[in-house]
């Protein structure tokens, strides 16, 4: 049923103002040109996706991993460029993974998580 439908990323912020800088000027994010925008409501295109991001007072209270994009061999030089732009890095401890750096692998994936201003947790993944 829906198998062959689009998905977005939707993802909670307390301030759409602070939202837009962080997604547009610190992420490269384009706004959608298809859609009625709404009061409180951030849509972006990403690759073939969408990134759906709106105004919540429930923002930031999500545990876990909000939206991922798959960045291919080069995550460390996306990891770089986005600490450029003064984005910090989360580390984890998971079974069976190691860190260099910023980067996570788990065999032949590279992973990084990061936060946005509401503190939703974002990730690159090397796939």
């Amino acid at each position: 049923m829906l198998g062959d439908k689009d998905a977005a990323a939707t993802i909670a912020v307390k301030d759409v103002n602070v939202a837009k800088k962080f997604y547009e000027g610190t992420l490269g994010l384009k706004p959608a040109t298809t859609g009625a925008q709404e009061p409180g409501v951030l849509v972006y295109k990403s690759g073939n996706s969408m990134v759906l991001v709106y105004r919540s007072q429930y923002a930031g209270t999500n545990k876990a991993t909000a939206a991922t994009w798959s960045v291919g061999d080069n995550i460390e030089g996306v990891v770089q460029a986005l600490k450029a732009k003064g984005v910090v890095f989360e580390h984890y401890d998971f079974p069976g993974a190691k860190r260099e750096g910023d980067v996570h692998l788990t065999g032949k994936t590279k992973a990084a998580w990061f936060k946005d201003p509401d503190g939703n947790i974002l990730s690159l993944i090397s796939q």
